[in-house]
């Protein structure tokens, strides 16, 4: 559930073509690598993979509400990874660290609609789970991804569990539920066991503040940044050149979620969808940080009660274990979708 909150606008170096239209500049030569989609002002482009040169497409895709920022690296031969990103309200780009998994299959995420560069309508009306799953169904349509893994990390697995129980999508290879948030109780539940962790004097700090409902008191944003800095972020990561720029939206999150990742007042505040995991068959990875806010121990509860699932916690890291820990996490997503591929 880690709110994003970098504010600048993301740099793209590319024109704008048209979908279809034929260019002089080999820009139709690129096209033709990719899947037909119905996409809006493309770019195309290519990243650097250790020594691979790997192809990438952007654009807008319409969905419920508006459009949203979809980005594809790689075209693979492999069954398709599509990620779904945190929030709500935060952006897609920190999914670059994935481009090494595009030496196998594309990877593709999207900026949800209302962040990133996707479209902010002002309608507060959007903001609705039922909404968010109808804009998944729609990515996958726009870009014919018929089959696919689907990863979501923290929101984005709430939003991947509500999609498989609500929408019942078919071509669902397999699921990876980064750090999820599955359950809200219990998130809040594990948020409080957490916070008795905390030095005696930032406790006491949240809990005066939150008692007096003052949490806009530098004093609270300390004690806050001290629980993530713990629990969300406990390591270095490196900087994403493409998230330099690349605005969250608030508004989402507190409309959706709440003021803290370790208090929810939202429309999310009783969500769960913890009775539908034993109905998920399709091969599942839970994967979370060692002292992440989404336990590993919660997790675990999870995990045992589905038909075919397993848990990776990477030592060290917590929330951001993605970037915390990319060679860790990699290795394991890497190791568990071939896996899910190899011949029976």
């Amino acid at each position: 559930m880690r709110r994003e909150t970098l504010r600048s606008l993301l740099v793209l170096s590319l024109s704008s073509v048209a979908a279809c239209a034929p260019k002089a500049d080999g820009t139709d030569a690129l096209a033709s690598k990719f899947s037909a989609a119905t996409m809006d002002s493309v770019h195309y482009d290519s990243v650097q993979v250790g020594n691979a040169t790997v192809l990438t497409r952007e654009g807008m895709v319409q969905v419920p509400g508006g459009r949203v920022f979809v980005r594809q690296i790689g075209t693979g031969s492999g069954v398709p990874l599509l990620a779904l990103h945190g929030g709500p309200g935060g952006v897609s780009c920190r999914f670059e660290v994935l481009a090494p998994l595009a030496a196998d299959r594309p990877i593709v995420f999207y900026d949800q609609l209302g962040s990133g560069r996707s479209d902010r309508p002002t309608d507060t009306t959007l903001w609705q789970v039922p909404r968010f799953v109808e804009e998944v169904g729609a990515v996958r349509r726009a870009l014919g991804l018929e089959r696919i893994h689907l990863l979501g990390h923290s929101w984005g697995g709430a939003l991947a569990a509500e999609y498989l129980a609500a929408a019942k999508p078919d071509g669902i290879a397999s699921v990876v539920l980064s750090s999820p948030l599955i359950d809200t109780p219990m998130w809040i539940a594990d948020a409080n066991l957490l916070r008795t962790q905390l030095p005696d004097s930032i406790r006491k700090v949240l809990d005066e503040n939150e008692a007096k409902g003052t949490l806009d008191t530098p004093a609270y944003k300390v004690a806050t940044d001290t629980f993530y800095g713990r629990h969300v972020r406990r390591l270095p990561v490196a900087a994403e050149p493409r998230c330099e720029g690349v605005a969250g939206n608030d508004t989402i999150y507190q409309q959706m979620w709440g003021p803290t990742e370790f208090l929810s007042t939202g429309s999310l505040k009783l969500w769960t969808r913890a009775a539908d995991l034993p109905a998920i068959t399709a091969p599942t990875l839970f994967i979370a940080g060692e002292f992440d806010e989404a336990r590993p121990a919660t997790l675990e509860t999870f995990r045992a009660t589905m038909p075919n699932a397993r848990l990776v916690v990477v030592p060290g890291a917590a929330h951001a274990a993605m970037r915390e820990k990319p060679t860790e996490y990699l290795d394991a997503l890497r190791a568990f979708l071939r896996e899910v591929e190899a011949p029976k």
